[in-house]
């Protein structure tokens, strides 16, 4: 399979880009400087664009199979988020590429509410609520866009570096919990999910979620 990753660069990028590799794909990396140290491994393919571009997405999209989105804005940006999505989805409507997209966990509801969701209850972390609104703005785009073949993946609560195990379950809608109350993946594992995905698509124009 051929695929490309936007935010190839990022935390989450990074490790797409390793699993797809190990899996045997040919992967396009796409970087906005081509100047700045990457560090990404010499068997991918480099190309320079920004995923806001419908120009540059069309362009660098011509002849996939499949496009990862993993990009975040810095913070204090978490605006740009809305605009990429739609730089992603215009350059892409029409191809029959598919669009793969990383995105957050704030807008899952949480268990055993009457539909609160994960950013609205209490105690969430005022520092991330940007970035989780933002995302909740990504996905609405999503859902309202008739043109591409998007899947979403919201990770769990809590995503950070870790081991990849291979082991996880997956949702739709709801949060995971697991018998502690915790939601958690590794980064790793998450990478794992989306390339199970893009080999056996299940969740077409729909968003899931994973964790322990």
């Amino acid at each position: 399979m051929r695929i490309t990753v936007f935010g190839a660069t990022g935390n989450v990028g990074r490790r797409v880009v390793a699993e797809a590799l190990a899996r045997g794909h040919e992967v396009t990396a796409v970087v906005r400087n081509p100047a700045k140290p990457h560090g990404l491994p010499t068997e991918v393919t480099l190309a320079v664009g920004d995923a806001g571009d419908p120009g540059d997405v069309a362009r660098i999209a011509a002849g996939q199979d499949l496009v990862v989105t993993a990009t975040r804005p810095a913070p204090g940006r978490e605006h740009e988020l809305a605009a990429t999505t739609r730089g992603l989805l215009a350059g892409l409507a029409g191809t029959g590429v598919r669009l793969l997209a990383v995105g957050g966990a704030g807008s899952l509801t949480v268990p055993g509410t009457d539909g609160t969701i994960l950013v609205e209850s209490p105690g969430f972390p005022a520092e991330i609520r940007p970035i989780a609104l933002a995302c909740g703005e990504q996905l609405d785009l999503y859902r309202a866009d008739g043109d591409v073949d998007w899947t979403y993946l919201s990770p769990a609560a809590l995503l950070e570096p870790g081991v990849r195990t291979g082991r996880f379950r997956l949702g739709r809608d709801e949060l995971l919990l697991d018998a502690e109350g915790n939601s958690a993946i590794s980064m790793e594992d998450l990478a794992v999910v989306l390339l199970d995905e893009a080999e056996r698509p299940v969740h077409r124009r729909s968003r899931f979620t994973a964790a322990y």
